[in-house]
């Protein structure tokens, strides 16, 4: 899959395909487009665009004649991997500038921050174990 070209607006039309999939190029374009101003055939370049760069699938519906997209890998994969590459290309592999941010981030929930501390848990015995070891 190439992150490295995935654009802003085809994330976000990515995400709403993943929370609602099985979804048609019309039902997105009503759905997703028109409340943001984005023609139908707008829609259907960036879905197609999404489809040949492999993070949708598409299978024709019998019931509806027409195509029927899906996201190829789960949500959370995708998200991981789009940050991957945020991390390698724009902070050259550093997390330590994401970190700072979210640590002056305000409007954090409280289920965000128990997520953080989970994760923080999970790499300290991950490093724990691999010097152990």
């Amino acid at each position: 899959m190439d992150r490295s070209s995935l654009g802003s607006r085809e994330l976000e039309i990515l995400n709403f395909i993943s929370e609602n999939a099985p979804l048609s190029v019309g039902e997105v374009a009503e759905q997703f487009g028109t409340p943001r101003g984005l023609a139908r055939t707008t829609v259907l370049v960036m879905m197609e665009r999404l489809r040949q760069k492999g993070f949708l699938v598409r299978k024709k519906s019998q019931e509806h004649r027409a195509y029927q997209y899906m996201p190829r890998q789960e949500q959370s994969d995708v998200m991981r991997g789009v940050i991957r590459d945020f991390v390698q290309r724009t902070l050259r592999g550093s997390v330590s500038p994401f970190v700072a941010y979210l640590a002056e981030v305000d409007d954090l929930t409280e289920e965000e921050i128990a997520e953080l501390r989970k994760l923080v848990d999970q790499f300290q015995s991950r490093s724990t174990s691999e010097t152990e070891g």
